[in-house]
């Protein structure tokens, strides 16, 4: 049976971000993701992760100015700097939370840009990243993102994410497979999580097209959760979808896909 995470951000949204985790807990999660927790304080998210008996599994370095619309600044030339302080403090929150997995969002690319320029921006960045979550024993992750939900993102497929992942080299730098991302995308799910299983460091569901609960739409989820077991994914299974409703109220598939 996959191991399950809340994610915090889309989950739970009946109660303030603080109170989600105690709601997690009390639906039966041992484990949660986030997008962020710069909001609070390092002490304050852990201490919420230790009353309720939580792991926190994924959170991503800080994006840009988000409420601006920036979607992660890895591959934007000229932010290499605030890229690179990003990567400390994200470091900092993961010490704090025992978090073995990062997250660096790619950005947006511009309309006329130069995506070569930007491609190789991305590439050190995520160099010199991998290797300060190395040393801390923490795995790098790059997520393709379709353009439906974020138009111009920069990183699309998996196979691009994977030759980029090829080129940084480094043992530590997985990419993060949604599957919600890759229908959307390029569909052919299963085939794919066959073909880069070894290099896909999370994992995470929505149902396809409206991002519900994984029990409805146009994927087979109970076929995806037995083919994880099959092939041995040892991994996290983040939740990152809206609830339908009352997120308690639609936990079912939980009992009727697993």
């Amino acid at each position: 049976m996959p191991k399950f995470a809340a994610n915090l951000t889309m989950m739970f949204n009946e109660v303030a971000f603080p109170l989600r985790f105690e709601a997690a807990a009390r639906a039966g999660f041992t484990a949660v993701e986030f997008l962020f927790p710069y909001d609070y304080a390092p002490a304050d998210v852990a201490g919420r992760l230790a009353r309720n008996e939580l792991r926190n599994v994924l959170f991503n370095m800080p994006p840009g100015d988000w409420a601006a619309g920036e979607r992660g600044i890895a591959s934007l030339p000229g932010c290499e700097r605030q890229f690179r302080d990003g990567v400390a403090l994200a470091l900092q929150y993961a010490a704090a939370l025992g978090t073995p997995c990062i997250h660096a969002m790619a950005g947006l690319l511009p309309a006329g840009a130069d995506r070569a320029r930007h491609r190789a921006v991305f590439v050190d960045n995520l160099r010199y990243a991998a290797a300060e979550l190395e040393k801390a024993g923490c795995m790098l992750l790059i997520e393709p993102i379709n353009t439906r939900d974020i138009p111009g993102y920069f990183l699309n497929t998996q196979a691009e994410a994977h030759a980029i992942r090829e080129e940084v080299g480094a043992p530590n730098l997985k990419v993060q497979m949604d599957f919600y991302h890759v229908q959307i995308v390029e569909g052919d799910i299963a085939m794919t999580f066959r073909k880069y299983r070894e290099q896909i460091g999370h994992i995470q569901i929505a149902s396809v097209p409206e991002r519900h609960e994984p029990d409805d739409g146009e994927v087979n989820y109970r076929y995806l959760f037995r083919l994880l077991d099959e092939l041995g994914y040892a991994g996290w299974v983040g939740c990152e979808y809206r609830p339908s409703g009352r997120t308690e109220d639609g936990l079912g598939w939980l009992k009727t896909l697993v």
